[in-house]
């Protein structure tokens, strides 16, 4: 078996530019199939870009990128029915009820019995209770399982999340990475682009910090902590943190791009 079947997602060389503007720089990458990867890196770092193109909202300039064993430039329509995207900010119709929206869903995509798909992620998401009021009612995060549970119409076996938790308060930041774990556990491939390294820690089976372009570090929390010494103080020995080996890698000028 070659690394590319043996991951849900494979890109190797990957380069996107606009105009004089090089946003990507060869980025390779390897998700493995039922594990939450963190893509993190600052504002204009190039995760946006990366997810469009793995999405086939974009075409890159150079490179090869498979998802679900389907090459993203050749097999996009095979690509687009294997895959959920779930942008920043959540894609629910307020006017609807959360029952009516993901009934909605289910019917654009031709689905058989869209009530009981509707029931059955109401349940999944915890929303059984709130599925008969307006979206609009809801708080962020709700508002934001509800748009996650919108892309699971249909099942599909990999879901990209770009910056899933952007402008949400702590409890729901919290109630979305709950959600993320049960994707997670449930089989689904999740790939997650953030510029909070807590959410990145929390997650993340692996993560890959992407900065000016390019990939320069890929390991698990684990790996990527014994880049930087531990710090001895009072014979105490303190473990860096996440933060510390992002900081030390792409320069401390990452901390204001990311405000």
């Amino acid at each position: 078996m070659t690394v590319a079947s043996a991951s849900a997602i494979h890109v190797r060389g990957i380069e996107k530019s606009f105009g004089d503007l090089d946003v990507l720089r060869g980025v390779d990458l390897d998700v493995q199939a039922g594990s939450i990867f963190a893509l993190l890196g600052s504002n204009g770092a190039g995760k946006t870009t990366l997810v469009r193109i793995l999405s086939t909202l974009l075409k890159a300039d150079a490179g090869t990128a498979v998802v679900s064993g389907f090459d993203v430039a050749t097999a996009p329509g095979d690509v687009r029915r294997s895959i959920s995207l779930t942008g920043q900010f959540a894609a629910v119709d307020e006017v609807l009820t959360g029952r009516e929206n993901l009934v909605l869903v289910a019917r654009l995509r031709h689905l058989p019995d869209p009530a009981a798909i509707a029931d059955d992620l109401l349940a999944r998401f915890s929303l059984t209770d709130a599925g008969g009021r307006r979206a609009g009612t809801y708080s962020g995060g709700m508002r934001r399982r509800l748009d996650i549970a919108m892309s699971l119409v249909g099942d599909p076996p990999v879901v990209f999340l770009d910056e899933p938790t952007t402008g949400l308060d702590p409890q729901s930041r919290i109630e979305v990475w709950q959600t993320v774990r049960q994707l997670a556990d449930a089989g689904t491939t999740v790939l997650l682009t953030t510029q909070h390294l807590d959410e990145a820690e929390q997650l993340a089976d692996r993560i890959a910090i992407l900065h000016e372009g390019t990939i320069i570090q890929n390991g698990t929390l684990a790996e990527l902590k014994k880049l930087l010494p531990a710090a001895e103080v009072e014979y105490v020995e303190k473990q860096p943190s996440l933060e510390d080996v992002f900081l030390a890698l792409v320069g401390p000028t990452a901390r204001k791009d990311s405000a």
